[in-house]
């Protein structure tokens, strides 16, 4: 894939990678071009066992083996769980917090404008790209308690004894799980609209090939489509 400066190489072993990696770095050096030595990163995908590095050389330099990896906005696991994305989302989310500390617990703000600033600066990080997560409760009840803190926070009664329906109520707006269950649909909608020559309808009608594991089978994104349909 390739996205203004980025590359990123997806392969199904080491020996691919290791040869994708000459091809590029030839074919971009050819041009006065250079792959950055400190930059390039390394994310090796093992679903099926414990995390083993197999090392990766460009030229004499060794890449390093990151278990996470950071590409447009988005945080991809090595291990194709959610639960590091879902604190790096909420962590982004308090980081813009922090920058608007002036006017966000302000009493002499009212709950309209507050709800304005939520919905502009802090919702927007936490939804961006959510439509395609495949959440499972664990991940959903951190999004709505990160959520119902920071409403209380801004409405000056995190300590009161006062029930979240009261929040929401007030400041109109719509949960962030409600949100993700509607943007999911709505991408799915978009997928499915699609012909059936399109990468995103490829991918999503295709079926895995291989070893399945004993228990229970993974939660996938077409089963979360399938229970937020009401």
């Amino acid at each position: 894939m390739l996205f203004a400066d980025n590359i990123i190489l997806v392969v199904e072993n080491k020996t691919k990678v290791q040869s994708g990696l000459v091809e590029w770095q030839q074919s971009l050096e050819s041009f006065g071009l250079k792959i950055s030595r400190i930059r390039t990163k390394y994310m090796l995908c093992n679903f099926g066992g414990p995390f083993s590095s197999e090392v990766i050389k460009l030229d004499d330099t060794i890449i390093p083996v990151y278990p996470d990896f950071r590409f447009l906005g988005s945080l991809l696991q090595s291990d194709g769980e959610l639960d590091r994305t879902v604190k790096h989302r909420i962590n982004l989310r308090w980081m813009k917090w922090r920058q608007v500390m002036a006017t966000r617990c302000d009493s002499r703000i009212s709950f309209k404008l507050k709800e304005k600033i939520y919905k502009s600066i802090f919702q927007p990080v936490v939804l961006y790209g959510l439509e395609r997560w495949t959440t499972k409760v664990i991940d959903e009840r951190r999004l709505y308690v990160a959520e119902r803190r920071m409403v209380r926070c801004m409405c000056g009664t995190r300590m009161h004894k006062i029930k979240n329906d009261y929040f929401s109520g007030c400041m109109k707006k719509v949960p962030v799980i409600k949100k993700l269950k509607s943007n999911r649909s709505s991408w799915h909608g978009h997928v499915i609209r699609r012909n059936d020559k399109h990468i995103l309808k490829k991918v999503l009608e295709m079926e895995l090939i291989g070893y399945k594991g004993r228990g229970k089978p993974k939660k996938t994104w077409m089963d979360c489509v399938r229970n937020d349909t009401p």
